[in-house]
């Protein structure tokens, strides 16, 4: 059975890399977008040149109604969804002091509040279909948080929580809940980071480099395996021992 797969941020850094490897393991992947539909399109026959057939969809995470249009039409089109992969992120990175409202919330919206918002409507399919796998993208720094970054961290935090107690009510229907923690990856958003700071980061992480994109959707691919049904509730550290525990 062709196991069909939904990813938010589908056509970002991690989430690009995410699609492909579910299209590897012989999934039907809907790539969740937002924004300028001619990048992403330009993204879809970029994709499609490498050999993979992804199917676009738009919605704001942040939005109910606009998820809700966008989950109903992958089931319109396919009749259930038996993967979610919650990659979609954003940051605005500032020190505490300087942070205002909107920095805050915006990326608590999109980090945290999208997660609900996606999860909260598809765990419901999946709690009637009898199975289903939930993995959340979350970061190295929900755990040990990071200079400039309390809206992001608390975000993440949240979100390694949020796994945890999802888990517990979902078990016995068949569906895992799970979090991917990575740990700083070479993707457009960590390489927007000057280089003085990014050798600073490196320099700190044991295996003495940036995380590649399929190392971490590696990680979500085993948790979403059919063999990982009984794991749940965990959250799965990538981050090349920059941070233990």
């Amino acid at each position: 059975m062709q196991r069909i797969a939904l990813v938010t941020g589908g056509t970002g850094g991690i989430g690009t890399a995410v699609c492909r490897v579910l299209a590897d393991k012989g999934h039907k992947v809907y790539a969740n977008h937002l924004g300028d539909v001619e990048k992403n399109i330009e993204w879809q026959s970029e994709q499609e040149r490498q050999g993979y057939n992804f199917n676009l969809v738009d919605a704001d995470v942040t939005h109910m109604k606009s998820v809700k249009h966008m989950v109903d039409t992958i089931v319109e089109r396919e009749g259930r969804i038996d993967i979610l992969v919650n990659t979609a992120g954003i940051t605005r990175d500032k020190v505490f002091k300087k942070m205002d409202p909107c920095d805050w919330e915006a990326v608590i919206n999109v980090n945290l509040m999208g997660v609900f918002n996606v999860t909260n409507l598809v765990n419901k399919l999946m709690l009637e279909q009898g199975y289903g796998r939930i993995i959340n993208v979350s970061s190295v720094n929900g755990r040990k948080g990071q200079f400039g970054q309390t809206n992001y961290s608390a975000a993440k935090a949240g979100i390694h929580g949020f796994t945890k107690a999802l888990a517990q009510e979902t078990g016995r229907k068949g569906v895992t809940v799970n979090s991917i923690a990575p740990g700083y990856t070479d993707t457009e958003m960590v390489r927007a980071v000057s280089d003085e700071v990014l050798d600073k980061i490196i320099a700190d992480i044991p295996v003495g480099r940036l995380a590649k994109p399929e190392e971490i959707a590696h990680a979500v691919a085993f948790l979403c395996d059919e063999n990982s049904g009984y794991i749940t509730g965990i959250e799965l550290a990538v981050n090349g021992g920059m941070y233990m525990y």
